[in-house]
């Protein structure tokens, strides 16, 4: 095995450690380095990045490594954050981690590392890489409930070719174990999840600080009005908590009550009752803007495997591209569940990720014409 200088995102949670600790275990000139990516309103209230770096700190001397602590927060607020807000107004719910990987994790920290004479980058990720046709493949983690090559789909070969992923054969447990055994201190740390520099606040209240509230309607696909929003971009597609309007019953059905749409032009909030109503599901899913990992695309059309959200698993579709390149179109064997816009549709030929496209699902539903309703149910088109 070659030596070489390998500089490790340390982020104070249990996954980046045990990455730290295999590399240096391994004989590797092993360099950690914190990242701050927020600024604004940090205290310890809702931001955990000073107990973060504390933890940081405290992993760095049980492993044996030097701590450097960077702060890419304008970065993130340039690169990200913009773009974040930009969805919310236009009415899509974007994925900040996805954007954070690509534009801070594994470009802003790859561009620092390189400075501080890394040959290469780790990171704590669940996902793995290999080479292949001269290409580097992103794969998925042994790990498939912890696997984030969804989250990963948009890196490039530049950015991929100088990583290692050391947990990617691993199964989370025994990332655990192994933390505990070697006396990491963080080993029972809680997996950090949502967004990150929203922490635990409440969700409306801090996107409430960036774009005005304009409540309206929220109403049944026939148009009949049973509560009011406090604005759509607080909501997005499949949403069932903070509707506040549990109580609305009879005529309406059983069931809790799901965002089915959103008609931008008339702020009305479309709601619907039951996780498995027919406007919630989408054999057909349209997404913008393609990004190919290998720098190229598959030929197509082709039968591959695509997911619309992390947490869902694969589906088999078929995957055609428009004639210009710049669209996507799948068509699934199953329908698929509130597929979002501002969300990723992320292909799969088995275990190698080729890449994503944004969601994007045209033609906002009228609530108050019932036959539009129903067509767009029978052929799963979309609700805008």
């Amino acid at each position: 095995m070659t030596r070489e200088r390998i500089v490790v995102g340390l982020s104070g949670g249990v996954d980046s450690a045990v990455a730290a600790w295999l590399l240096k275990q391994q004989g590797h000139d092993v360099v950690g380095v914190f990242m701050k990516n927020w600024e604004d309103d940090d205290d310890d209230e809702y931001c955990s990045s000073r107990a973060d770096l504390v933890d940081a700190a405290a992993i760095a001397d049980v492993v044996g490594i030097e701590l450097e602590s960077v702060n890419f927060a304008a970065d993130y607020r340039e690169r990200v954050f913009a773009h974040f807000l930009t969805e919310y107004r236009a009415g899509r719910t974007p994925n900040p981690d996805v954007l954070c990987n690509s534009e801070i994790k594994f470009r802003a920290f790859l561009d620092h590392a390189r400075t501080l004479g890394a040959e290469r980058i780790a990171t704590g990720h669940y996902a793995r890489s290999r080479v292949a046709g001269g290409r580097v493949e992103l794969l998925k983690a042994a790990d498939g409930s912890k696997d984030q090559s969804y989250f990963l789909h948009r890196l490039t070969q530049e950015q991929l070719a100088p990583v290692v992923f050391p947990l990617g054969s691993m199964l989370k447990r025994d990332v655990r174990n192994l933390a505990r055994d070697v006396g990491i201190p963080t080993w029972a740390k809680k997996d950090s999840t949502g967004i990150c520099f929203i922490g635990e606040r409440p969700f409306r209240d801090f996107l409430a600080r960036y774009l005005p509230r304009e409540p309206g309607p929220i109403v049944t696909p026939d148009g009949r009005e049973v509560g009011q929003h406090q604005g759509l971009a607080y909501y997005t597609l499949g949403q069932r908590q903070g509707l506040r309007i549990g109580g609305v019953r009879a005529e309406h059905g059983d069931g809790a009550w799901f965002v089915a749409g959103k008609d931008l032009a008339r702020n009305h909030l479309v709601v619907v009752r039951g996780h498995d109503h027919p406007l919630l599901y989408r054999r057909d899913v349209r997404a913008l803007s393609p990004h190919w990992i290998a720098g190229v695309g598959p030929a197509l059309p082709a039968r591959l495997a695509a997911k619309t959200r992390y947490r869902m698993p694969d589906a088999r579709c078929a995957l055609a591209a428009s004639a210009d390149g710049t669209a996507l179109h799948a068509t699934f064997d199953t329908p698929q569940w509130a597929p979002t816009p501002g969300q990723y549709l992320v292909a799969y030929d088995g275990d190698v990720c080729l890449g994503g496209a944004v969601i994007d699902l045209p033609g906002s539903i009228a609530p108050g014409e019932p036959g539009a309703l129903v067509d767009a149910a029978a052929a799963h088109v979309a609700v805008g």
